[in-house]
């Protein structure tokens, strides 16, 4: 296969934690002004965003970010060019990236990085633990913790996933006396979460710009395209880097139906006739004992089907991504 060395990018969010196996946090350090006392003992109003990049390719993270300011602050965010970072080019995005660096005194931001490899395992869970169950989740404990930084947030902005009323809802469950809207296109009305849409978006492209494997030996073209199914590019980077037997590396999502169906048109693997009728009962009694074990299967199978995990104001118990490397 083709090798080819992409340049590793000369800025670099701290964000960024290469190579990528486990999901974990990045939370900037808090701007001292928003978490020291005032004369009357309240700290500064603060203003809150959320939003996210990576929810569709098929390949690499999917990141959530959050940015916060002052309440009084908030509009200088429209006037130093921030917008939703989709109508924005990669170098533009980049530079505005670096102005919230460079505005520590006064912006906080952090990012929840979701690992493709915890993509693939929770999606496989049964019952499934889907990609919006994962936003929730990660969305509310990035929340909580700036609350528990002590910063005073007063108003969060909040771009969609599912349902608006039932996500605002669920969010005042865990957010009570705090303004929440959560409202569709929030990254282009609101420019808090424009910065927070900078955030997850360039995070995101760093990691897959300068992807490390981590499998042994591995070199193959890191041209991916956008990592959309669609896009010719990734189609164009899957036929010429699937493996016949073990497909695709880590990076890919193999939870994505786009993903296994191809993989189980394109596997090439042939098991000798010995091992086949070494799987097949002989007996009636290794029959019956097959057959207990499908209807078991199928049991589990619906009962599972069955479970609701949107229950109201609840985090999912069965969260599993990895936030004991948190990075600060």
């Amino acid at each position: 296969m083709e090798t080819v060395q992409e340049a590793i990018t000369p800025f670099l969010l701290p964000s960024v934690t290469l190579p990528l196996t486990k999901s974990y946090i990045y939370f900037s350090s808090i701007p001292p002004a928003l978490i020291e006392n005032r004369l009357d003992k309240v700290n500064e109003p603060c203003v809150l965003g959320v939003d996210e990049a990576g929810r569709g390719p098929c390949l690499g993270p999917m990141v959530y970010a959050v940015s916060y300011c002052p309440l009084s602050r908030h509009q200088e965010f429209k006037q130093l060019g921030f917008d939703d970072s989709k109508k924005l080019t990669e170098e533009k995005r980049v530079q505005l990236a670096q102005k919230i660096e460079a505005s520590k005194d006064w912006v906080g931001w952090a990012v929840y990085v979701i690992s493709p490899q915890d993509i693939s395992t929770n999606m496989h869970k049964r019952p499934v633990y889907n990609l919006n169950e994962m936003a929730h989740d990660a969305t509310i404990k990035l929340i909580r913790q700036v609350v528990e930084s002590k910063v005073n947030l007063e108003e969060i902005y909040v771009d969609p996933v599912g349902p608006s009323n039932s996500y605002k809802s669920k969010l005042q469950s865990h957010f009570p006396g705090i303004a929440i809207t959560v409202e569709p296109k929030a990254d282009s009305l609101y420019p808090i979460v424009s910065a927070a849409s900078i955030c997850a978006k360039v995070t995101r492209d760093q990691f897959v710009q300068n992807w490390q494997w981590t499998e042994t030996d591995l070199m193959l073209s890191k041209n991916f395209g956008s990592g959309y199914p669609s896009d010719p590019n990734t189609v164009k980077w899957m036929n010429e880097n699937e493996d016949n037997f073990f497909g695709f590396p880590s990076i890919m999502r193999f939870s994505w139906k786009t993903i296994s169906q191809r993989m189980m048109l394109t596997r090439i693997i042939e098991w000798s006739e010995d091992e086949d009728d070494e799987l097949e009962p002989t007996t009636k009694k290794a029959k019956k004992i097959l057959e207990e074990k499908i209807a078991l299967k199928e049991r589990l199978r619906k009962k599972a089907a069955k479970y609701n995990h949107h229950r109201k104001g609840k985090l999912n118990a069965q969260f599993s991504l990895d936030t004991t490397n948190t990075l600060v």
